[in-house]
């Protein structure tokens, strides 16, 4: 069958199984969107307003599905526009593929109108990419790109193509990717290191779980749950990890990190056996490495080979994948309790519970709206069943606290990258992703405004997004730095906001601002009722705090409640 190089393009994401793409169109990339036109009734593309939400609405499809999320953008600035949202997919494992036009070979290197070195600027941030000159390229180059995407740890990868490698015909043919001779997605797991892990756990007098994103990854969750409940081990979950364990599964001891829970910070530095799922002892999680778990011999399971011995120094490293490690893994487990260890626990969550969390979700102090109370009050009325997409700042810390979950894939936010900006279109991607589930976006009032037009986006596909934008008149995030660590002075953090609630109409969303606690109920209940896209600004205390805190570089003992 000898077509275009465009058309090839449209039939590889086909052969994929791609039925939806975010993007922008331009000059360098038209030939492309000219056969999206011609395959529209199998393929749908959505026209985001900046190429940034093309990725991170990609991002959230992949996120909710599981599936590799496609974004497409021209040559230059439309393809550098994309930087940020692969970035933050390469540091958060997020699959995704993104198509960028490029000027003709001819021109490469000529400073020709719109050309950048798309391939140089991206290598850092992807997990491969390549330039194709040659229309014959396109299917093998097309088939790798899904594999690498998809394949073992997955991430980013950018395929870049001259203007004449979519006009050129070929014959073309598409034979998957299944395999590349350079390249090992999967370590071999070895049976011996997962029997050697079984012993320490076994012989643990108070063994610690910790899991991360890669439980909901390797789509392990059901291994997870089971091993939990077998061993009766505790376990705490990193930002990306939440929802692989269901909330309020009893050994659910709740959240690590810099805003993380009293109990599993503390008591990270009192565990005999840290063992870690799915996860890279990112510096939010550990604190200050020189302390951090020195009493413990360390388990990593683990599916990336780069990851183990990187930040802290490992017992036993069981490499592979971790359903399948999981598997190898529980039946050579003892059935036990640990009832006086997981008390340890339940202790410290009291002390945080009087301390912190009971005033934040019921506030007596005569202060204004809580963003905690905010999050508990869509609790209530989601029932836990609803995808949580949280921006980056407080407000995203106080979801990770306290939002409920009772299934998989139901918390999406930047984790590594920590990228404002990133809810408001990933919670797009997310609904057209599971267009059966409820998805309510958390945003601040900072961050909303980075990719504030994706509004239009809403309005022009009339998916049902709920948005909640906990408003503080700060950058409270930065704010809360400032008032504890550089004596408030509040440099540059404070917003003066537009009328949001005017905006969001302007693009004919429902909308509702909340200033009085009695309001909010009502509001919260009228939003996830809504069959359309609504919008809530809910105006909460200015200079309500997150705690506890790690400060920066802080063993994570140091924990501080106020």
């Amino acid at each position: 069958m000898k077509i275009s190089g465009a058309e090839a393009v449209i039939r590889c994401l086909l052969e994929e199984g791609v039925d939806l793409v975010y993007g922008y169109p331009g000059g360098a990339i038209m030939p492309v969107y000219d056969e999206l036109y011609k395959f529209q009734d199998q393929l749908h593309h959505v026209l985001v307003r900046h190429e940034q939400g093309a990725t991170h609405a990609a991002q959230g499809y992949a996120r909710a599905t599981g599936k590799v999320g496609v974004a497409i953008a021209t040559s230059g600035p439309g393809a550098t526009n994309l930087v940020t949202g692969i970035a933050d997919a390469q540091i958060d494992s997020t699959p995704m593929v993104c198509i960028t036009g490029q000027v003709g070979r001819h021109l490469l290197g000529s400073d020709a109108f719109q050309e950048t070195d798309i391939i140089g600027i991206s290598t850092p941030v992807t997990k491969w990419n390549f330039q194709i000159t040659e229309a014959s390229q396109i299917p093998e180059i097309m088939a790798k790109a899904f594999y690498i995407a998809r394949s073992g740890r997955p991430g980013p990868v950018l395929i870049d193509i001259t203007k004449n490698a979519q006009f050129d015909e070929f014959d073309y043919s598409y034979e998957k990717c299944t395999g590349i001779r350079s390249y090992v997605p999967v370590p071999k797991l070895k049976l011996d290191k997962v029997a050697e892990a079984a012993a320490l756990i076994n012989s643990a007098k108070k063994p610690f779980i910790v899991f991360g994103q890669g439980i909901i990854l390797g789509q392990a969750e059901a291994e997870f749950k089971a091993l939990v409940e077998k061993s009766g081990i505790p376990a705490a979950w990193t930002i990306l990890g939440l929802s692989a364990l269901p909330t309020d599964h009893p050994l659910n001891v709740g959240m690590l990190g810099m805003h993380g829970n009293y109990g599993p910070n503390l008591l990270t530095n009192e565990c005999d056996v840290l063992i870690a799922f799915g996860m890279r002892f990112d510096d939010r999680v550990t604190g200050k490495l020189a302390t951090y778990a020195k009493q413990a011999k360390v388990i990593h399971f683990e599916i990336d080979p780069a990851e183990i011995d990187k930040n802290v120094k490992t017992e036993v490293a069981v490499l592979g994948d971790v359903k399948e490690s999981l598997a190898a893994l529980l039946p050579l487990i003892h059935a036990k309790s640990h009832d006086l260890w997981h008390n340890e626990f339940k202790a410290l969550q009291e002390v945080e519970y009087n301390t912190v969390i009971k005033e934040e979700l019921n506030p007596t102090n005569g202060k204004g709206i809580s963003m905690g109370e905010t999050i508990e009050m869509i609790n209530k009325h989601s029932k836990g069943d609803a995808i949580i997409v949280s921006d980056v700042g407080q407000h995203q810390m106080f979801a990770c606290r306290y939002a409920k979950f009772n299934s998989s894939k139901s918390n999406i936010t930047s984790g590594g990258l920590g990228t404002m900006g990133f809810a408001l279109p990933a919670a797009i991607g997310a609904k057209m992703g599971k267009p059966e589930r409820e998805v309510v976006a958390i945003i601040g009032d900072g961050g909303f405004q980075m990719t504030i037009q994706e509004l239009g986006t809403i309005f022009q596909t009339q998916v049902p997004v709920k948005i909640v934008i906990l408003n503080n008149e700060f950058l409270g995030m930065v704010r809360q730095w400032q008032e504890l660590f550089f004596d408030n002075r509040y440099a540059s953090t404070k917003m003066i906001n537009p009328n949001f609630t005017a905006i969001a109409e302007g693009y004919h969303i429902k909308s509702k601002k909340v200033t009085q606690r009695e309001d909010l109920d009502e509001a919260v209940a009228e939003m996830l009722a809504s069959k359309d896209s609504y919008f809530l600004e809910v105006m909460v205390e200015k200079e309500n705090n997150v705690f506890p805190m790690i400060p920066t570089g802080a063993c994570v003992s140091e924990i501080r409640l106020s």
